[in-house]
């Protein structure tokens, strides 16, 4: 989970970190080291320089959360796995398509995914409509990964659509 992976090298005084405040200011680093959150989604979705500051902050962290993902991922391959499931949600704007032989997208209806990203993050609903405007559209990504996964019914059809494509990819 590369949003996970994100959260762990940003909530301490890391090199990630130490860079992220040399190029924004001190103003996104608490004083335990850790990312102000608050501060950079102001910055990133909402300041003057939105735009170019949203793609500074991605080219820093992209760099570190690949690495870090790479260093887990052959972890994994060394203890003997054959497959790894990553969830990137900025997997084409990263890069890290190019390091997966399969590629599968999650997407659901905007009225949907505003509701869960409001209640999850505890935003308000202009600024989840600001986030989603920044990702790769849901046409976008049909066109361009191996397996989509509606989300907009049930864990139960969730389920189904993900042993599907797992029956395709293992079980051929």
């Amino acid at each position: 989970d590369t949003d996970m992976v994100y959260k762990e090298i940003t909530s301490y005084e890391s090199d990630c970190m130490r860079e992220l405040a040399s190029v924004f200011g001190a103003s996104v680093m608490n004083n335990d080291g850790s990312l102000n959150r608050e501060k950079m989604r102001e910055l990133v979705f909402f300041g003057n320089d939105s735009d170019s500051n949203r793609l500074r902050l991605n080219e820093i962290t992209h760099r570190f959360v690949l690495a870090e993902t790479m260093r887990r991922i052959e972890k994994y391959a060394d203890s003997g796995n054959m497959a790894v499931i990553a969830d990137v949600p900025l997997l084409f704007e990263s890069g890290f398509n190019e390091r997966c032989d399969i590629t599968i997208a999650v997407i659901a209806d905007e009225a949907l995914r505003i509701s869960r990203i409001t209640k999850r993050d505890g935003i308000t609903v202009p600024q989840a409509k600001a986030r989603i405007a920044t990702q790769v559209s849901s046409d976008e990504l049909e066109r361009r990964v191996h397996y989509i996964i509606q989300n907009n019914g049930d864990i139960n059809s969730l389920k189904a659509r993900v042993a599907e494509i797992y029956q395709s990819i293992f079980i051929k």
